[in-house]
């Protein structure tokens, strides 16, 4: 490979442009600016008007003209056009409050929630305010102890040391309230990040472990019977309007006709309702949300928390106001049941001085009252172990028995479609089941990670025997124990997870089972339709030949002269030799068939044959 030569010649000094500006070009209308040292274009010309500069045989420079432009005559310019319009750029978004995960989140925020200061060290963060219902029960194998607490009392009731009989101390609260958490969290040490899982009610179901403590969130899944939608009461307020008038004023609306014609009108005004996107200051309840930030939720945290006591499949992980989500609810399957699956996000803290702190959105009495009752018995396993881990079993296991109902709802629903699917199916039908599969599908993607959830609490059983360890758990100097017992009991709660997940799953596969069994049906039937307009064609085919063929106006055509017994002749054997003709193969299969049945049942009698003689 050659190589260049080095250079030989003197270097060149850099040029001054401000003591030597370069002459102006008569091709490209420069100008020079002095000042700045830049040499900047007139954006006025044309600077698709240009020479080109090529080097001559005499080794000098010479301007040669480039190739003439065919539309204007004007030669080629090595340079591109200025836009005459400005060029589209990309901002960055600073406002993100459409895009919210959580109330005052913005991108590069310091992570978690640090209850030792008084805004939670986030300015923006709103404050979340809320009534709690506080239950603390403290129990030790021969006494017990149940305080029920409010947002202003709990804080002198913290200042007061636990009664050293008290063995497990366990503080249920309903409802969510920063003011609330930020007195437990001082109160315990609570880790900052876990206080922000709690306020951030989208978390993922987990176990974190903290030097102090242990935390863990999960979903709730309920069968509530109480979902109200406005449309609905405002139809039913429709109704009885349409019924008062009714009654005063008899119009064309009279009888059967008056009724549907009144269905058909509330229907109407109730899609048109469907349509249009609720407003930000309406309740669910047709209730007006209070502009001042009072009420169950702040203003601020709307984005955070739902509108209304019920937040649904649909709307766990979709904005308050979703007209889609609304849209779904109302055709729910489960919705003829009048029952509608509600969820909520439970948070458990389990200390190292064997207390248990539990938060609920407004589902705690469901779980609390039958763990009390077993607390009030003394020889319950829960009493008689004062395990603050077993008091969590007891939350795990009701809430996994809530789900069974959810689970065992859905199993009727199925049941209900699968005659009609059997009997009469149709395209609706295949709607209904899409809308069941996708609520399956959510229950399932909230239950399959609790089986992770308590995989990982029996992954963390202490290796100390029982009597060691219920001695370990009132030591505070000791991280979070989960007793063998707890470990045990576990494995109850594992099983009911397992049974609601093949559940589920098994009518996820039935559901779609039903949707292709309805595919096909339907396809048969057409196939079958199809099927009879083909031997109609077959039939008629020749027949219409052969009357266009006698209709032709032909002189002398004598055979017109036969009676009507003569078509006929021609006719009917003609129709019988193009159905032979053209349905030869599904003959020959259909005969195959019937010898091929005749076979088989002569082999099965003359076998049924032997087995008798040899009896004999």
């Amino acid at each position: 490979m050659s190589r260049e030569p080095p250079f030989d010649g003197p270097l060149q000094q850099p040029r001054d442009f401000a003591t030597d500006p370069p002459a102006a070009s008569p091709d490209l209308d420069t100008a020079v600016d002095t000042t700045s040292l830049r040499v900047r274009y007139n954006p006025n010309i044309d600077t698709s008007i240009a020479e080109e500069v090529a080097p001559t045989n005499d080794a000098a420079t010479s301007p040669r003209k480039a190739p003439a432009r065919a539309d204007t005559g004007a030669p080629f310019s090595p340079t591109s056009r200025r836009r005459t319009t400005r060029v589209g750029t990309f901002r960055t978004v600073d406002n993100f409050e459409d895009f919210e995960l959580r109330p005052g989140w913005h991108p590069g925020s310091e992570p978690g929630v640090d209850p030792l200061k008084p805004d939670g060290g986030h300015a923006s963060m709103p404050q979340l305010s809320a009534p709690c219902e506080i239950t603390i029960v403290d129990f030790s194998e021969d006494k017990l102890s149940i305080q029920n607490k409010d947002n202003s009392s709990l804080g002198s009731f913290l200042e007061v040391p636990q009664p050293k009989w008290a063995k497990c101390r366990w503080i249920n609260v309903n409802g969510l309230s920063w003011d609330v958490i930020q007195l437990l969290g001082k109160h315990k040490s609570l880790h900052k990040l876990a206080v922000e899982d709690i306020m951030n009610t989208r978390s993922r179901t987990k176990a974190e472990w903290y030097p102090t403590h242990a935390f863990i969130v999960l979903t709730l899944q309920r069968l509530d019977d109480t979902y109200r939608d406005s449309d609905d009461e405002s139809s039913d307020s429709d109704e009885a309007d349409d019924t008062s008038s009714h009654a005063s004023n008899r119009s064309i609306f009279s009888g059967k006709t008056g009724k549907y014609s009144r269905k058909l009108l509330r229907r109407l005004k109730r899609t048109f309702r469907a349509g249009k996107f609720s407003s930000d200051t309406t309740l669910e309840g047709g209730k007006d949300w209070p502009q001042d930030g009072s009420g169950p939720y702040p203003r601020a945290s709307r984005s955070e928390y739902p509108e209304g006591p019920t937040r649904t499949l649909r709307r766990y992980h979709a904005a308050p106001d979703d007209p889609i989500a609304r849209f779904m609810d109302r055709n729910s399957a489960l919705i003829s049941k009048n029952y509608t699956v509600a969820c909520e996000q439970v948070s458990m803290f389990i200390t190292n001085d064997n207390t248990i702190i539990s938060f609920f959105e407004e589902s705690a009495e469901v779980i609390e009252a039958p763990i009390i009752q077993r607390l009030q018995t003394s020889d319950t396993i829960i009493r008689h172990s004062c395990d603050a881990s077993m008091v969590g079993h007891a939350v795990l296991d009701g809430i996994i028995d809530l789900a069974i109902q959810v689970a065992s709802c859905y199993r009727d629903a199925i049941g209900d479609i699968e005659p009609e699917v059997l009997t009469h199916p149709n395209i609706g039908h295949t709607k209904k089941l899409y809308i069941l599969t996708s609520e399956i599908n959510a229950l399932i993607s909230f239950i399959n990670p609790i089986t992770t959830l308590i995989q990982a609490l029996r992954d963390h059983k202490t290796d100390m025997a029982l009597d060691k360890a219920m001695a370990k758990i009132l030591d505070p100097n000791h991280d979070p124990i989960i007793t063998t017992l707890t470990y045990t009991y576990l494995g109850d709660v594992l099983d009911h997870c397992v049974l609601i997940t093949d559940t589920l799953n098994r009518l996820k596969s039935s559901a779609d089972g039903m949707i292709g069994l309805i595919f096909n049906t339907i396809s048969a039937h057409q196939n079958e339709s199809m099927k009879q307009l083909t031997t109609a064609t077959i039939i008629f085919l020749p027949l219409t030949f052969i009357t266009g063929y006698f209709g032709q106006n032909f002189v002398p055509f004598t055979i017109l002269e036969q009676d009507i017994g003569y078509f006929w002749k021609i006719a009917v054997p003609v129709v019988f030799a193009t159905i032979i003709l053209l349905q030869r193969e599904a003959i020959v299969d259909y005969c195959k068939a019937i010898f091929q049945r005749r076979y088989l049942w002569e082999l099965k009698k003359r076998r049924s044959d032997r087995r008798n003689k040899k009896r004999v």
